[in-house]
């Protein structure tokens, strides 16, 4: 009997694990700031950072690829809000942003990947888009 290969899941997707990883980041950085920043900046910024891998696994599942796209373009979305809230962290005096936008740069460049591959996949192999397409290492 031959041994079935597990099912992927959005978890196994460097993309999803570098922006969770970056949700992470966030969440410690935001612990820091001022008091006063609890309703405002910081929660902006979490929210922005969540929604990112979020939408990666909602687009995940997705059959079509209009509606995979759909969720990957919300995400990339909030990469942009999350890049303008580390640029006025930083502006604010609140934090060393550094670590953060190295760490959202890597996750933009890989959805940009992951959103180029999947684009350009044909429709019957949605599921089966490899792990070198993921990574960007085939789309440059």
């Amino acid at each position: 009997m031959a041994i079935s290969k597990p099912a992927r899941t959005f978890q196994d997707l460097l993309v999803w694990q570098k922006a969770h990883e970056f949700v992470l980041e966030v969440y410690a950085l935001t612990a820091a700031f001022p008091k006063h920043e609890t309703y405002g900046l910081s929660l902006q910024m979490r929210r922005a950072a969540v929604s990112i891998p979020a939408n990666i696994a909602e687009g995940f599942r997705r059959r079509g690829k209009a509606d995979k796209a759909r969720f990957l373009n919300i995400a990339e979305g909030s990469v942009e809000e999350c890049r303008y809230f580390l640029i006025l962290a930083k502006d604010l005096g609140s934090c060393d942003t550094q670590k953060p936008t190295a760490m959202l740069e890597e996750v933009s460049r890989l959805l940009g990947a992951y959103t180029t591959a999947i684009l350009n996949s044909s429709t019957s192999s949605l599921t089966s888009i490899s792990r070198r397409d993921i990574k960007g290492e085939a789309l440059g």
